[in-house]
Formats: structure tokens, C-alpha cells, sequence
């Protein structure tokens, strides 16, 4: 049981719904979903326990919003960020769900194999293997080396930079709220790991 219950869609009241629509593509998704009769739509449950809490809900949301979807940075790369850090948090809901976002950025099996592995896996470019090794650096050391920062101040800009470090700090917390409350995964993101990934998971470590 979580220790939180998330709310149903239709118990959530005027302020609940006001506060999770600062996250307009999330509550969309989530709302379609269970009008459509999707009982199991993925994100109802962080959605829902974040209901119970509409002025956190309203903050946490607005933030979520901007690092998930204004965001200067690819979407390929949001995806490379997330799933590397819930993978270092064993956060199995939120690798879960990214898994299925990050195939849909273009992320093929390849690629999601090396991010189970990390920066100096064999096969990434350089690019991407110093963007992995940021997320690996801020999860262990909670900063960016010189020599990493320099490297990717190269290929980013100024906002790009900022987004980088507050989209991991966003996913980090999410991470921790949703492993500390026990949310449990939706429908078919509920089957994504099997015992094998789970293991692999539980022995991670950070690259540093």
C-alpha cells in the first residue's frame, strides 16, 4: 500500500484540479486518459497524491511544466537526463515511465542499455557520454566538475546549463517523493521491469 493514497480523478476538487493543471500536458494526458475510461493511465497516481496537497501541487507542477516542457534543451536529451537519474535512484515508477518517453524521443535499446551503465560505456558519443556524466557527477558529488562543465558549456548555452542542472534537481526530487511514499506504476509501466533490471537497478552506482 502506499503510504499515501493518491485521490481518483473524481474526487480531486476545484483546487486540486487548478493546481495540477500548472503542469498542462501531464493533467491533459492524465484527464483524456480516465474520461476514456483508462482506470490505469499513467501518472494518475503521482498526480493523485499530489492532489491531497493542492498548494504544493500547484508550486511542484509549475516547475515540473518548465523543466519537462519549456525547457531549452531536446527532448532526446530531457529523456538521457531522467532515465539516467531515476536509474541512479532506483526510482522504478519514474524509470518506468521514461522509458516509454525516452523511446519515443528516439532512444533505441542500445542506448537505453548503455544509460543502465553509464558515462564510459562503450558507444556514446562524446556529447552524450558528458551530458550521462553530468547527471552521474551531480547524483554523487551534487555539482558538475570544472572539467565536465567546461566540456558541455561548449555545446550549451547559458539557459540550456540552468536547465540542465534544475531538470535533474526536479527529477531527483520526484524520484525521492515517489520511492519514500511507495506510488506504485500504472497499467502496462507497472510490467516494464522485470526481476533481471530490477537487480541490475539495485546495484547501481554512479560513475565518478
Amino acid at each position: 500500500m502506499p503510504r499515501v493514497v493518491p485521490m481518483k480523478p473524481d474526487e480531486w476538487n476545484e483546487a486540486a484540479r487548478d493546481a495540477l493543471a500548472a503542469f498542462p500536458k501531464s493533467y491533459s494526458f492524465v484527464m483524456n486518459g480516465w474520461n476514456a475510461g483508462d482506470r490505469e493511465v499513467r501518472g494518475v497516481n503521482v498526480l493523485g497524491t499530489l492532489a491531497h496537497y493542492p498548494a504544493l501541487a500547484k508550486a511542484f507542477c509549475t516547475f515540473n511544466a518548465h523543466v519537462a516542457g519549456a525547457s531549452t534543451l531536446t527532448v532526446r536529451d530531457r529523456e538521457i537526463v531522467i532515465l539516467r537519474l531515476s536509474w541512479l535512484r532506483r526510482s522504478e515508477y519514474e524509470y518506468g515511465q521514461h522509458l516509454i518517453l525516452g523511446r519515443r524521443a528516439g532512444l533505441d535499446d542500445d542506448e537505453l542499455r548503455r544509460l543502465e551503465q553509464g558515462p564510459d560505456a562503450a558507444g556514446w558519443s562524446p556529447e552524450d557520454a558528458d551530458l550521462v556524466r553530468a547527471v552521474d557527477e551531480l547524483h554523487a558529488l551534487s555539482r558538475i566538475t570544472r572539467e565536465t562543465w567546461a566540456r558541455l558549456a561548449q555545446r550549451y548555452d547559458q539557459s540550456q546549463m540552468l536547465d540542465l542542472l534544475f531538470l535533474v534537481g526536479c527529477y531527483d526530487a520526484l524520484a525521492l517523493a515517489i520511492n519514500s511514499l511507495e506510488t506504485p506504476a500504472e497499467g502496462d509501466a507497472a510490467t516494464l521491469l522485470d526481476d533481471a533490471t530490477r537487480e541490475r537497478m539495485a546495484k547501481s552506482r554512479a560513475a565518478v
